[in-house]
């Protein structure tokens, strides 16, 4: 009796549809993030309902923060660029660098938000204030760039072609 040997695997490297670096590091940021606003939000529930201690307008901001900007909107950034169709040859707007820029400014911007919020409930001063707000400007940077370069990539590819010949969708 032979032994079993599966079939040599195929290489995605270049396929269209394997998951690049920056994708997956969208994707994995999101979760990250996830994990982030469910620890705030069980940390809120557990001081609301057994201590009596309702969660301060900071603690709200911070972990509605981590979980639709850092994760929410961070899984739609990674799964627009993993499966939008690639760009025209002759698309000088979209740009993989101006991507990975969005990329630092919303995570950037949301871990400096977070944070911030979240100091806020015991600390004061100016600076923390300062720097919630750059944190706040920096999101907005950052999912407006990352549209910025996307637009283009926002197309019909196959679709066109059934609309022309009536299909409805």
């Amino acid at each position: 009796m032979t032994k079993y040997t599966p079939p040599p695997r195929k290489s995605t490297h270049y396929h269209s549809s394997a998951m690049h670096t920056l994708v997956r590091r969208y994707l994995k940021t999101a979760i990250a993030f996830l994990g982030v606003g469910l620890v705030i939000g069980g940390w809120m529930i557990v001081r609301r309902e057994l201590w009596s201690q309702y969660p301060s307008q900071y603690a709200v901001s911070a972990h509605t923060h981590a979980v639709f900007v850092g994760f929410v909107m961070m899984m739609i950034q990674g799964v627009a660029l993993w499966l939008f169709p690639r760009p025209d040859k002759t698309d000088a707007r979209y740009s993989p660098r101006l991507a990975e820029i969005a990329y630092w400014f919303v995570t950037g911007g949301t871990a400096a938000r977070v944070a911030g919020e979240l100091l806020r409930s015991g600390v004061s001063g100016l600076w923390l204030s300062l720097a919630v707000v750059i944190a706040g400007f920096a999101q907005i940077a950052g999912i407006a760039l990352f549209f910025f370069t996307m637009w283009t990539r926002i197309r019909p590819v196959g679709s066109q072609t059934r609309e022309e010949k009536g299909e409805k969708f």
